[in-house]
Formats: C-alpha cells, sequence, structure tokens
C-alpha cells in the first residue's frame, strides 16, 4: 500500500529501479527547502537544492536562505529591536543614565545550484542559470518550497518608483518620508520599526489591520503605533505614483482615492513602500508538465495531511501550500518531519493547529489559536467565556508611559472544560511570552490550570495568569506604580 501511494508500486512489480541522477530534488532554498534538503542529506539521500531569486523591479536580489534569512523575519527583528534601542534610550535617561547622543553558513548541503528550476517531465527538470545555460536533472522524489513574493498594485507607476519589503533591507539611502500602503503584518511591522528610527511615517489602509488576526487586538496595536508618530490614512486605495525628483531618496506623488466616497488624495513622499500581500512562486516552474493540481486563483498548491501532492512522488511545504500558515517556523518542522517519514520510516505529521504567531509591532501582538471573531463563529458567544486585562509594565513605569496600553485576552471554550481556545497577548517580548503558552495550548490548558499555575513575579507574563481569575464583566486593571508592588495592587483591586 505504501509503495502504492508513493509511485514505486510498478517498479516493484517489473523488478526494476529507474536510474535517477538524485533521490530527492528541492526546488527553493529558503527555510523549509533547506531544513528538508539537509535532513534528507543527513539520512544519507542524494540530494539537491536549486534556489534563483528573480530580480525585483528595481534590481535587488540575494543568495540562499529565501524571504526570511535576507529580506523577512531576520533582518524586520533586528531592525524592530534597532527601534525598541532607540526607545530604551530615551528611557534610560529616567532610569538615571547619563551619555551623550553619539554611538558607535555553510548550509551542510551535498549539491546547491544557482539556477532556476522548471519540469520538463514528471521527473524531470531543466535548471537555467543567470547565464541562460541550460541542464537537465532528474530525480526519484521532488519537493517544492519556492515560497511567495510581494505583490504589485497593478496601477500606474508601482513596480517603476515603489519598494516591497524585498527591496527595503538592501536600501542604501535613507527612505526619508515613507508612505506604506497595506495594513498586513508586515506593512505595520516595517512602518513601525521606520517611525521608530525616526521617519515620517504614513500607513494606508484600504479597509482593516492584520486581516485574519483578531481585530481588538489588530487595532489597540494600531492606536498604539498612532500615540507613537505613525499616521494611518484609513479607507483608501492608491491609483496612481509618479516620479516627480529622481534621487537617493527622490521625491514621489501619490494619488489615492476614498473606498467610502468621492475624495481624491494626494500626497508627496520620498518612499512609497508596497505591503499587501505575496503571490504563491508557482506559475512559473512548469507544474503542469508534472501534472501537479494548482489553484488557479491564488497559486496555492493542494497538499493532503503528509503534504503530498496529486501526483505521488512530487511533496510540497511552506508558503505556497494551500489553507496553511505563512510562516517559517511551519515550513522548517514540515520540511523535517517530511525528510524523516520519506527516509526514516517515521509517522510523525506536521500539526497545522495552534501555531503560535507574533506580529513585531511597536508593541508586540502574540497570539495562538483562534480570535474572538472566529470563536463566536465558531461556538456561539452563550458557549465562551473571554478573560481579559489591560496593564502597565513595569518597564514603563520609571519613564511614565503608555499608561494601560498593554493587553491580554484569553478565549475559554465552556463546552469543553473551559478550555483555552485563544490567546492573545499585546505588550513587551510578546513573542517569549506567547511561545510559552503556545506549548501549553498544545497540551489542552484549560482555565482551572491556569488558575493554579504561579507566575514569574514582576513579568508581563504573569498577568496572563492573573486575569483569568476574573470574568468578562469585571474587567481587571492592574496599575504596577512605582511604589506599590504588583501583589498590593491586586490586593486593592480585589477589594475594590
Amino acid at each position: 500500500m505504501q509503495a502504492h501511494k508513493d509511485g514505486s508500486l510498478q517498479q516493484l512489480l517489473s523488478g526494476e529501479k529507474e536510474n535517477y541522477d538524485y533521490d530527492l530534488i528541492v526546488i527553493g532554498g529558503g527555510s523549509g527547502g533547506l531544513a528538508c534538503s539537509k535532513e534528507a542529506a543527513g539520512l544519507g539521500k542524494k540530494v539537491m537544492v536549486l534556489d534563483y531569486v528573480v530580480p525585483t523591479p528595481k534590481g535587488t536580489t540575494w543568495g540562499l536562505g529565501g524571504t526570511c534569512v535576507n529580506v523577512g523575519c531576520i533582518p524586520k527583528k533586528l531592525m524592530h529591536q534597532t527601534a525598541l534601542l532607540s526607545t530604551a534610550l530615551k528611557d534610560a535617561r529616567k532610569f538615571g543614565w547619563e551619555f551623550d547622543e553619539k554611538g558607535e553558513g555553510s548550509t551542510g548541503l551535498r549539491s546547491y545550484v544557482n539556477a532556476y528550476a522548471e519540469f520538463v517531465e514528471p521527473h524531470k527538470i531543466k535548471a537555467t542559470n543567470k547565464r541562460g545555460k541550460e541542464t537537465f536533472y532528474t530525480s526519484e522524489r521532488f519537493v517544492l518550497a519556492t515560497g511567495e513574493r510581494p505583490r504589485y498594485l497593478g496601477i500606474p507607476g508601482d513596480k517603476e518608483y515603489c519598494i516591497t519589503s524585498d527591496d527595503l533591507f538592501y536600501l542604501p539611502h535613507c527612505p526619508g518620508k515613507t508612505l506604506v500602503i497595506g495594513a498586513s503584518y508586515v506593512a505595520l511591522e516595517c512602518g513601525g520599526f521606520l517611525a521608530g528610527l525616526g521617519l515620517d511615517v504614513t500607513v494606508m489602509v484600504r479597509s482593516i489591520l492584520l486581516r485574519g488576526f483578531d481585530q481588538d487586538m489588530a487595532n489597540r496595536a494600531g492606536e498604539y503605533m498612532e500615540g507613537h508618530g505613525v499616521k494611518f490614512l484609513r479607507q483608501y486605495v492608491p491609483t496612481k505614483i509618479e516620479e516627480l525628483e529622481a534621487g537617493t531618496p527622490g521625491r514621489l506623488k501619490v494619488t489615492a482615492k476614498s473606498t467610502e466616497t468621492d475624495e481624491i488624495f494626494e500626497g508627496e513622499y520620498n518612499t512609497v513602500l508596497i505591503a499587501v500581500g505575496r503571490d504563491a512562486c508557482t506559475d512559473k516552474i512548469g507544474l503542469d508538465k508534472a501534472g501537479v493540481k494548482v489553484n488557479a486563483k491564488n497559486g496555492k498548491i493542494p497538499v493532503n495531511d503528509e503534504e503530498q501532492t496529486n501526483v505521488p512522488h512530487i511533496h510540497a511545504i511552506g508558503d505556497i501550500l494551500e489553507g496553511k500558515w505563512e510562516l517559517t517556523p511551519v515550513a522548517i518542522q514540515a520540511g523535517k518531519l517530511l525528510a524523516r517519514r520519506l527516509y526514516a520510516g517515521s509517522k510523525l505529521k506536521c500539526d497545522y493547529v495552534n501555531v503560535p504567531t507574533t506580529v513585531f509591532t511597536p508593541l508586540e501582538y502574540g497570539s495562538c489559536g483562534l480570535s474572538e471573531e472566529r470563536a463566536l463563529e465558531l461556538y456561539g458567544e452563550e458557549n465562551l467565556e473571554i478573560y481579559h486585562s489591560q496593564f502597565w509594565p513595569l518597564e514603563f513605569t520609571v519613564p511614565g508611559r503608555d499608561n494601560n496600553k498593554s493587553y491580554a485576552k484569553i478565549i475559554c471554550n465552556k463546552l469543553d472544560n473551559e478550555r483555552v481556545i485563544g490567546f492573545h497577548y499585546l505588550g513587551p517580548n510578546a513573542g517569549e511570552v506567547t511561545q510559552g503558552f503556545g506549548a501549553a495550548i498544545k497540551c489542552g490548558v484549560t482555565k482551572e490550570l491556569l488558575d493554579v499555575t504561579i507566575g514569574i513575579h514582576p513579568t508581563c507574563a504573569e498577568v496572563i495568569l492573573l486575569s483569568v481569575c476574573l470574568s468578562r464583566q469585571h474587567v481587571f486593571q492592574v496599575l504596577i506604580c512605582k511604589l506599590v508592588p504588583l501583589s498590593v495592587a491586586i490586593e486593592l483591586s480585589a477589594r475594590d
């Protein structure tokens, strides 16, 4: 049955084994592709990785490693940290510091080819390098890990004059006054750290912030940004981008129209950053010649619970999967587990449920599980208990900033022993806080278990445990004053 499933039954029946160049060819050298290929190579298989970055309209390109390493998670987090340090320097004076204003891998692969791969037959690909030389390779199995690239607007001047996150981290100059078009996590993260670095930043929003995330939390994150220098231009879509003056940076004129009225907006900026979503890189790799089915609407590839496409010897992982998370750790996990199933007899599959994640906006937003909107849709308000609290992080007390801007919310299912089905946290170190609670949610944590868990004092994560002791009807606001310990504040709140 397994031989039939993976397409090797005919070879077994005939007593012959096809002589392929490789056991496995991975198309795409991003996080998922590298994880899968290195795992397979470590299991003794002959593996090839093909990776080729098509330059952006601005000519930006990079090497092996994919979006996350080169133009995504890693540089984004570094720039976010840089912006946080700017705020920390301001806070430091309130804590008594005095200073002046001046400041001072090997892949482990057996075969990597920098070439663009496309199928010519189900077991054969053509690899074209940057000089146009074509080479053909065959493999018993293939893994598609081509990822996504930023989407453009399809309006006059977008590709000619605008940049995307693919270009932002390679800019040789300061972007200056910047317009960010979009309200995705990429848009808000980039807009946030640019503003944190002292730039004039406006975010143009078509409809809502962080579609797919809890909207209460998304709006709170947006309000925090708005209170810290980021301007928002809401319910507008751009219609035209014009160059007024070339330079590094130059000057651009943006024309936009309201989505609610006939009003037209015109503004001048040095840089326009488009962050309206990403498209799967599947349309130009010859999948039709291999017989792989693709969703024609979005380019995504449907797979079964073992990341197998409709063609048994071709698998897919990462952002190109239909209906799965577009997150680096998910691609890495799926790639490793796939290689172990193919070549080490493992049965373990990637679990795409309750995946924790964090949006690195200026005030970070971590979540795991269902948004409040989705929970209400699935279970109904009468079957949910939602516990939430505003709090003032201890780190903010001495500089006296951001009173009660941080927020925590836990959504519990009354029909299942008040099991936690949604976790949301807005505050410092959200990634670190969310990771631990993500593991607890995977284990089926309930309100009762959180009630008896002792918090680490004084931390922001502790507030999550405190908030579940109160119902939705009694919103808990913790004020951590300079002279009042958290324990005293809790007692006072309880008395009131």
